[in-house]
């Protein structure tokens, strides 16, 4: 959300910089997440200043050129400036451009104003035309100015140019009260007077200026009706019948400020609706009032398939539970989000009917998504405005639209106002628990003064508890806590004192803490250089129809009721393609290496005795992509260094190492992965998977490159961490015995298998196991291969002899055999 700097300052006239005013915004709870100077005109006119030219030559080598000499005051001195206009003359008053000025002119490209010769005779500037400082269309010789100026005064002073800052504020859904100028003022008052941020305040503030408003309310009634039949989506309607309109662009001021915000300035009457919308968050609709037929106008749900063209000339077909206002015919407007093609204000304009009304949020939202509209009255009436603002936003505007149009006023007001949805929250606040829920003790008066400030006020004070009321605009204060909230952002979190002592008990855990543990995963991955993830859990519907996998099923797909867009629709049913879309992402943007991670969660349905039944899972997914290290030149002949299955098993083998849990491999190419492996405990229990992501997969998610992907199932791997028992013994005293075995294999059975057989043939010596060759070809059977299997074998108390190393050997060789292996 955007906020004028210049607008704020009239509202709550603040002594700060716009930089600090910012930092007492974010301490408030408002992030402001930058702030943009923003010019009246483009450039400012910086750079340019009144001159006096003191003489005028003829140009020795050009007719139509003179030769100046301009005084541009202390800072510039005598200026020689060659100047081609027939209207300069000694004694004038000009704009002067002086050296490295960028002029902006109406028409054409912006250009540097640099030390030059024009014909062989030296300019140190330009005397500028209206139109080549963007203040008028004029190029009728150079801008004459008033004779009273003195030489050197900014031109920007002279025409009254200020400039302003415009902040932006990233705005939480629940601050529904900062949605306008006046709520964000409220805001920073407090902040202001209680001194939030260290170093700025506490200080003397004034109260906030209100804008000037219209009587509305003694008018009469209006020539138009009211028929408010969906009232629980409507109760408060306000129309006010205005006449003698004229239709025309908007001041000077006004159209500035709206084009700071990001607001395009349309006419007076659409202008004064948006200005007010951003002055107090409460959005209005303007109709013609000639264009509405019938003596009444009518708040009703629309019939299903009712046709409805809006104000960007799209047709859409309605449904029964959006809310429109309509005349006696049609639909007039979307409520609270979009008007109608036919009805809105135009150049012929003389007579305007200004809606000003609290419409239900929930209604607002569900039709807002269902028609994928999103306005700045949406935008706010989804989040809940002010019920007690719909009359002074409507005063507001009609004051505005009698002041930007002559001859403009109001004859005429019809209301209907039912019981609100939205009233005044009532919340008892002990102060004893406020202090121990704030850790400190905050001075009751102060306390007293944070709450007059934020408008909630104190109706009672029985000794340590005080009763509260709170505004309707604070939807979200309720609860004791939500006030303590509130008193704490402005009270300052830098203010809240730590305690001399701080007391508590040393525990040696007995059980591993499930978060210290999936840290120290994250911590070894990041070791690996690995960078961690965090993506949406809400995904395309169509990923999971992109391939038969097991772990995917379009009919186990979670829907959305309002999803965001069609892109975030149902809830993921794996890791994977978010992964992908930051891999394709980054790699647009030349960050091709990649090695990501991420902890998340997936979601899936099942239909249970016809209910649905959801499932929920915590995996942890690895990606990795394109080098495995940089290009340099001593790189091996024929290595690439792109990144392979066995870069991604280390990482496997490493994680499952920490975690302490054996697996079984099989192959594994379900439809996600090309070349991948699944990994089962040794109850054969599912674990994980890993490998080459499908390419035609990677290609769906926009990754040309080669992905390597493992995915595993953390409540798993936290089962097996719970279940391993640590066991301390003394470093070995005794020499280790190596010895290798050549088994042949049928192509089938893996190194696993035979690792898993022989330690469990020979528990007693055998201290590890590792592989060093796999040969296939002369001597094997088609079918076959060779395993080249190192064993080392140690006795904790004795040196072994070669009988004991025999026998073990012997247990281990009948443990592969029952596997199908044979000695080569």
């Amino acid at each position: 959300m955007k906020i004028s700097a210049r607008r704020l300052r009239q509202v709550f006239p603040f002594d700060l910089s716009t930089e600090d005013a910012g930092r007492v915004l974010t301490a408030t709870g408002l992030e402001v997440e930058g702030i943009e100077r923003v010019e009246d005109i483009p450039g400012g006119l910086r750079g340019v200043v009144v001159g006096h030219v003191m003489e005028v030559t003829p140009h020795p080598d050009a007719d139509r050129l003179r030769l100046c000499k301009v005084d541009a005051g202390e800072a510039h001195g005598v200026l020689d400036i060659v100047c081609g206009a027939s209207n300069v003359a000694a004694g004038q008053k000009v704009p002067l451009a002086t050296i490295g000025t960028m002029i902006h002119p109406l028409e054409g490209e912006p250009f540097k104003i640099k030390k030059g010769k024009i014909r062989g005779q030296v300019s140190m500037g330009m005397i500028c035309a209206e139109d080549e400082l963007s203040l008028g269309t004029s190029h009728d010789g150079i801008m004459v100015l008033d004779d009273g100026l003195k030489p050197g005064t900014p031109m920007a002073e002279v025409v009254g140019l200020e400039g302003d800052d415009v902040i932006e504020i990233g705005l939480t859904p629940n601050r529904n009260d900062a949605m306008g100028h006046w709520g964000v003022a409220r805001d920073l008052r407090a902040g202001c007077l209680h001194g939030t941020v260290t170093g700025i305040g506490p200080m003397e503030v004034a109260q906030l200026r209100a804008p000037e408003t219209a009587p509305i309310m003694d008018a009469g009634k209006a020539s138009v009706g009211l028929d408010i039949q969906a009232t629980d989506a409507c109760p408060h309607y306000l129309a006010v019948e205005i006449h003698g309109v004229s239709v025309q662009p908007s001041p000077d001021h006004a159209q500035r400020f709206l084009r700071a915000i990001g607001v395009q300035p349309i006419n007076n009457v659409v202008d004064a609706t948006n200005m007010v919308l951003h002055e107090f968050g409460n959005p209005l609709h303007a109709f013609d009032l000639d264009r509405i037929e019938g003596e009444k106008v009518t708040v009703r749900r629309a019939s299903a398939g009712e046709p409805f063209v809006t104000l960007d000339g799209e047709e859409r077909t309605l449904h029964e539970d959006d809310l429109v206002i309509a005349d006696s015919h049609n639909p007039l407007c979307l409520a609270g989000v979009y008007g109608g093609a036919t009805s809105g204000v135009n150049d012929t304009t003389s007579k305007v009917l200004l809606e000003a009304a609290w419409f239900d949020p929930v209604s607002v939202r569900k039709t807002a998504k269902r028609h994928t509209l999103s306005t700045d009255a949406s935008f706010r009436f989804e989040r809940g405005v002010d019920p007690d603002m719909v009359q002074r936003a409507a005063e507001r505007c009609a004051h505005l639209i009698a002041e930007w149009s002559p001859g403009a006023h109001v004859v005429g007001v019809s209301e209907v106002r039912h019981e609100p949805h939205v009233k005044p929250c009532a919340v008892t606040l002990s102060l004893p628990w406020l202090h121990g829920f704030l850790g400190d003790a905050i001075d009751d008066a102060r306390i007293d003064s944070i709450l007059e400030a934020l408008d909630i006020a104190v109706v009672g004070k029985h000794g340590e508890s005080w009763d509260l009321q709170v505004p309707a605009y604070r939807s979200d204060v309720t609860r004791p806590a939500d006030v303590a909230e509130e008193i704490l952002r402005v009270h300052g979190f830098d203010h809240i004192s730590l305690p001399s002592r701080m007391t508590g008990t040393l525990e040696v855990p007995t059980k591993p803490n499930r978060e210290d543990v999936l840290f120290g995963w994250r911590e070894q991955l990041v070791h690996q250089g690995f960078s961690e993830i965090m993506s949406n859990s809400l995904t395309r519907a169509d990923h999971a129809a992109l391939t038969s996998d097991r772990s995917l099923d379009p009919e186990a797909s979670i829907a959305m009721l309002n999803p965001l867009s069609s892109e975030l629709g149902v809830m993921r049913q794996s890791l994977l393609f978010q992964g992908l879309e930051a891999i394709a992402k980054n790699t647009n943007h030349k960050h091709a290496d990649l090695r990501l991670f991420e902890f998340g969660r997936t979601y899936k349905q099942s239909i249970n005795e016809g209910k649905a039944v959801y499932h929920e899972e915590e995996e942890l997914s690895l990606w990795l992509t394109g080098r495995d290290a940089p290009e340099a030149w001593n790189q091996p002949k024929g290595k690439d260094g792109q990144v392979d299955a066995f870069a991604l098993k280390r990482a496997v083998e490493t994680l499952l190492d920490a975690v302490g849990l054996p697996v079984l491999a099989e192959p594994d190419n379900d439809g996600l992965l090309s070349e991948g492996l699944l990994l089962r405990n040794r109850g054969g229990a599912e674990v994980g998977r890993w490998g080459l992501v499908n390419p035609k997969v990677a290609k769906a998610c926009g990754v040309d490159a080669p992905v390597f992907w493992a995915n595993f199932n953390v409540g798993m791997l936290w089962k097996a961490v719970r279940k391993r028992r640590v066991k301390a013994t003394e470093l070995a005293r005794f020499p280790s015995v190596r010895r290798d075995l050549a088994l042949v294999v049928d192509q089938s059975v893996s190194y696993d298998a035979l690792k898993v057989a022989a330690e469990r043939a020979e528990r007693k010596l055998l201290k590890g196991v590792s592989l060093f060759d796999v040969y296939t070809g002369k001597g094997l059977e088609s079918h076959e291969k060779s395993y080249a299997m190192a064993f080392t074998l140690q006795h904790p108390d004795a040196t072994l002899n070669d009988k004991q190393i025999d026998a073990a050997m012997q247990r281990i060789l009948e443990g592969c055999q029952a596997c199908g292996a044979r000695l080569r």
